[in-house]
């Protein structure tokens, strides 16, 4: 059932020989891929047109079995799936928008139910047999003896019976919002770090005993603890309180952080390590933060940028000198250390062909020595590794260019070829149009600046020899598109319209600006980015002009749109450039940093600001596009679901207002009741193929008739 009534021409002669974006949408997509523990089993969501289920695979055989049946499209995700340690149970979270940067952990309703599900804790035997759901919360993690789950509820720590044999109960309170729970391997005590604004403690909770145990308080901000393989000790990260006189707003500056080790019996801790005093040695904020892990032979390790790369480290407990693990130009992320606490899975952009830089691969390297090897070289994309309990098979999703992401299974013993099983390929649609998606290639240009940038190229095949063009401008901005289907379901879904873009004429160049990851810290935090300058603009200009400058391309017809910061660039280009680009769709686009940023709110009136907050201000705001409103030409299709929980609502309402008054052309599609990650399947298909059509009106010259969406 349709959201909204709007007003749209849909090219009908088009839809009639190209179809719809339904059946590029109709793609399995997989994810929270996990092992046991012990044994052979391994566990994975999979979306089905929106009918979100869990599927578990066994050694030798791995023959996915449906563990679940959501059969409804109801927009429920399926997060923090884990195997007891005794195989018995698959854990995991129903509900809740977890890619939002609020209210995560609040009901989503897409499908309007009078009573909304709420976000809860299930668990299900991995051999079949109903759903058994233990309390709302969220954050589980199941006990060594497999028996209890510990999860968060309403910012504290309760516990409940692996099979919910008995109501859940509170095993503690405390000030601030509990999180990080991770049972000692004993499983009698519970590590947690209760965030208190300012600063964060550690604490232990201990079955039986009435009182917690705090870890070296002080008043910065501790995170991330670790168990020592005996439970005698913990690791952790300390960074700075929040505080201190403000400082200028325009500099990029270091962010420190540092590695303590404590002794949970007295509680006291030293520090380990201390990052660098530079802008590289800064907290890193790639996927995992700082990755911290207690693995084998006493070895700690982590996380860091400080060779300008997003690199794994170990060091010795006891102390010394860091130990690099992956040397080379290339990142690191999904980063999981083996059962056996010998080894580190985890995914990279690096490999044996010059464009793996644009790919992921799975790779593996041991806790002690840089010997990183990549597993699964080749033209596929590869990631989220995770080694079976037994030791015997590397587990990790696998995708190309033309086929969606699968769970797979690379055996490890006797297996000289290195064939990679593919589990589930029958769940792709019989009417899944892979033989019409191109494979994309990659290119590079060069910015107004000198900057290098790096895109990818869907070009369609025959047809006009020259075709209209579209930018497509990914979100984040920390995020890389790929020369193929994407880890992200958000970006399958863009990956999924941009092959029906080109299926339907279109030349696409999808861009990887700066501030994007996957070329090095420099490129990840550049100067002047964002609210500061918006320097990653001149990379969404250049890729219009590259365009330009391409024979294939109808230099008359450039568009442009993404997503979220996506949408805030495409929305930058219609204002600044609307000669080069002469139409654009904006999701959910950030349009006014000054509403936007928490920076700049409250601010203004206090005594005390940033020396430089004056020109921060202004150049906030003429980095935000309404700035540019008076120069805004080319007509634009705005698109947002009104449960936003990452892009404020009010920055799409404000913005049409600002059109409207100007009286630049616009067209608008409002989506109730959805988030920023479309977690209905038929709102999906709604907002990628409105795009689709605008486009084509605009560009195709296609006949045009009024509908109503309903």
């Amino acid at each position: 059932m349709r959201k909204f009534l709007v007003l749209f021409f849909l090219p009908l002669q088009l839809i009639a020989q190209s179809g719809s974006f339904r059946p590029f949408k109709k793609y399995p997509f997989t994810s929270g891929l996990a092992a046991s523990p012990h044994g052979a089993a391994i566990a994975w969501t999979m979306n089905e047109e929106g009918r979100r289920n869990i599927y578990v695979a066994n050694a030798p055989a791995f023959i996915p079995q449906k563990l679940t049946d959501f059969s409804k499209d109801d927009g429920q995700e399926i997060t923090s799936i884990s195997i007891s340690d005794d195989g018995a149970w698959v854990m995991f979270v129903r509900g809740g928008d977890h890619g939002a940067n609020w209210d995560d952990d609040q009901p989503v309703n897409p499908a309007f139910e009078t009573q909304p599900f709420k976000v809860q804790v299930a668990t299900v035997p991995i051999a079949g047999g109903q759903v058994k759901y233990l309390s709302e919360g969220d954050d589980p993690v199941i006990s060594p003896d497999s028996k209890e789950i510990a999860f968060i509820r309403n910012g504290q720590a309760w516990s409940s019976p692996v099979d919910g044999a008995t109501p859940p109960k509170v095993l503690f309170t405390t000030r601030g919002k509990v999180g990080a729970l991770q049972w000692s391997p004993d499983g009698r005590r519970l590590l947690f770090v209760a965030n208190r604004t300012d600063h964060a403690v550690i604490g232990i909770f201990t079955k039986g005993v009435p009182t917690l145990k705090w870890i070296a308080p002080s008043f910065g901000r501790d995170a991330s603890p670790q168990w020592s393989a005996d439970g005698s000790r913990i690791v952790f990260v300390r960074r700075p309180g929040a505080g201190g006189a403000p400082d200028s707003m325009l500099v990029n500056r270091p962010d420190p952080w540092s590695i303590y080790v404590a002794d949970t019996a007295t509680g006291t801790a030293r520090q380990l390590w201390r990052s660098p005093a530079t802008l590289r040695g800064s907290f890193p904020s790639t996927d995992g933060g700082a990755n911290l892990h207690w693995a084998d032979n006493n070895r700690i390790v982590f996380l860091s940028y400080q060779d300008g790369w997003p690199h794994l480290y170990s060091i010795n407990a006891e102390g010394g000198k860091e130990v690099l693990l992956t040397p080379g130009n290339y990142m690191c992320e999904h980063i999981r250390l083996s059962a056996d606490g010998k080894h580190l899975l985890f995914s990279a952009n690096t490999g044996p062909d010059r464009d793996d830089l644009e790919r992921r691969h799975a790779a593996m390297v041991s806790v002690d020595s840089p010997n990183m090897q990549v597993m699964t070289p080749g033209q596929g994309l590869e990631w989220a590794p995770v080694f079976t309990g037994d030791g015997e098979a590397l587990a990790f999703i696998s995708a190309t260019a033309q086929r969606p992401p699968l769970p797979a299974v690379l055996p490890l013993k006797n297996n000289h070829d290195k064939n990679i099983r593919l589990l589930g390929a029958d769940k792709i649609p019989a009417d899944f149009p892979s033989t019409r998606m191109v494979t994309p290639t990659s290119v590079t240009f060069t910015a107004a600046d000198g900057i290098t940038v790096h895109a990818t190229l869907f070009l369609p095949p025959g047809g006009a020899a020259k075709k209209p063009a579209i930018v497509y401008v990914h979100g984040g901005p920390q995020r890389q598109m790929l020369l193929g289907w994407h880890y992200s379901d958000y970006y399958s879904n863009a990956y999924a319209s941009n092959q029906y873009l080109a299926s339907l004429g279109f030349v696409v160049l999808a861009v990887n600006y700066r501030l994007g990851i996957g070329y090095g810290y420099e490129f990840h935090k550049p100067k002047q980015g964002g609210p500061a300058g918006a320097a990653e603009y001149k990379d969404i200009k250049a890729a219009g002009g590259w365009l330009r400058r391409q024979g294939f391309v109808d230099t008359g017809k450039i568009g442009i749109y993404g997503g979220s910061y996506g949408g805030y660039l495409t929305a930058l280009a219609l204002a600044r450039d609307s000669k080069l680009f002469s139409a654009g769709v904006d999701f959910h686009g950030v349009h006014n940093w000054l509403a936007q940023t928490s920076a700049f709110a409250g601010v203004k009136d206090n005594f005390e600001k940033a020396p430089d907050f004056d020109q921060a201000v202004k150049v906030a705001w003429q980095s935000s596009p309404v700035s540019s409103i008076h120069t805004w030409k080319s007509p634009v299709l705005i698109i947002q679901g009104d449960d936003d929980r990452n892009v404020r609502f009010s920055q799409s309402v404000d913005l049409i207002r600002r059109l409207e008054s100007k009286g630049v052309p616009y067209e608008s599609l409002m989506i109730v009741d959805d988030t920023h990650h479309w977690m209905n399947f038929d709102n999906a298909v709604e907002v990628y193929e409105a795009a689709a059509e605008f486009f084509a009106r605009k560009f195709l010259n296609n006949e045009n008739k009024t509908i109503i969406y309903k």
